[in-house]
């Protein structure tokens, strides 16, 4: 069996006084499949790798964070108020977003004026609008795509369960209702304009190639093209951000419609529940309240989750990836949103498992992991943000 070693060190110029260490191992059948990491605390070895998340939330930041945020952007997407150790961070992970609703095309301004009522079909449109509510709401859909899927219903039903409603496969009047009764978050627009800046196009970019050996001889995990890069910043599909802007160059100065991310969950959360029926990662907070969810991989036949409760004991934002052939020998795989960890690692008091990103959103919860809890990159840099050091983390 392969295995992979991540290790890492911490930021000093977020005032951490000490090291974070940890050895990662990840189990996969080849190189090029899976590749979800497993990783384990290493408190003995001192190693050098790149950039740890700073100790998110304390006691003292989570009395904090509940003022640092409105649930409502206007203007300004992920942009967290505050000063707390969350709000930080949170500012530090996710790229804050500043949009209009100036010059929408036509099919935006009818996707943000979407509603719903009993026997209404859902279509692209409406289902845009749906995908928004629920991400609004803080229950992850993946990447937005307009289409009533698995993943979506998936999130309508987190949003109901934590919202005391039944529980259902389609939507109802219920359920719409509840979604809705935020006056202001029903304000925020879906779609929105976006001006393209030199950052956004002029990305270091990449072929990524198949093997491990290869993959390491790379500067970056880096995107593979600029429309890659900002499908993810959006939390939209690719192809999606196209259909949207189908004569778009994506050049610099260019104006371009985007979804509206909206902003994270701000709330610190003490425990997730990794549940493998519904593949969902479950986020509660201090009293056990359900304050998120989030579409996951758990596992698979062949390499299973573990079982029981666990704790959070290491965070890594932008981890690299050792791979370890079945001869022995090592190859350093960068750190990048391509890397087979994606942007982030936490590592579990469970030596070799652990919560971390992907390369392939797109591919949540219809893949297998080799027994960690995989989520989108923007999806584990939200929880990174805000999940407690030794938060419990239980695997159903």
């Amino acid at each position: 069996m392969y295995q992979l070693t991540k290790i890492s060190s911490a930021l000093a110029a977020l005032g951490l006084s000490t090291v974070l260490l940890m050895g990662q191992s990840v189990a996969a059948t080849n190189a090029t499949n899976d590749n979800s990491a497993n990783a384990t605390s290493n408190a003995t070895n001192e190693t050098v790798a790149s950039k740890a998340a700073p100790n998110t939330v304390n006691n003292q930041a989570a009395a904090n964070n509940a003022k640092d945020i409105s649930p409502v952007t206007n203007g300004v997407s992920q942009k967290v108020a505050g000063n707390s150790r969350a709000a930080v961070s949170l500012n530090k992970f996710l790229p804050t977003i500043k949009y209009t609703t100036e010059n929408l095309p036509a099919v935006a301004q009818k996707i943000n004026a979407a509603t719903w009522k009993e026997g209404t079909k859902i279509d692209r449109n409406l289902g845009t609008k749906l995908q928004a509510l629920l991400n609004w709401n803080q229950n992850g859909v993946g990447p937005v795509d307009g289409y009533w899927g698995k993943n979506t219903i998936k999130a309508m039903q987190a949003f109901q369960k934590a919202n005391g409603l039944n529980v259902t496969s389609d939507l109802n009047n219920e359920t719409w209702q509840a979604l809705t009764k935020n006056e202001k978050l029903m304000t925020q627009p879906v779609l929105v304009s976006y001006q393209l800046s030199e950052a956004d196009v002029n990305i270091k970019t990449t072929s990524i190639p198949a093997g491990a050996e290869a993959k390491a001889k790379l500067d970056g995990m880096y995107y593979e093209s600029v429309t890659e890069g900002l499908a993810e910043k959006f939390h939209i599909s690719e192809k999606y951000l196209k259909t949207l802007n189908p004569t778009a160059k994506f050049t610099a100065g260019e104006t371009i419609t985007v979804y509206n991310p909206g902003n994270p969950n701000t709330k610190p959360v003490s425990r997730v529940v990794a549940d493998k029926a519904t593949e969902t990662l479950y986020a509660y907070d201090a009293k056990d309240n359900l304050i998120a969810s989030y579409p996951t991989t758990v596992g698979s036949t062949a390499t299973p989750s573990p079982t029981g409760t666990h704790t959070v004991e290491v965070k890594v934002h932008e981890p690299n990836y050792t791979y370890t052939g079945n001869d022995g020998s090592k190859a350093i795989i960068p750190p990048g949103p391509n890397n087979p960890v994606g942007l982030v690692w936490i590592g579990l008091s469970k030596p070799s498992y652990g919560i971390h990103g992907s390369p392939d959103p797109a591919r949540i919860s219809r893949q297998a992991s080799a027994g960690c809890i995989r989520l989108t990159n923007w999806d584990a840099l939200a929880l990174l943000g805000v999940i407690q050091n030794g938060a419990t983390v239980e695997f159903k």
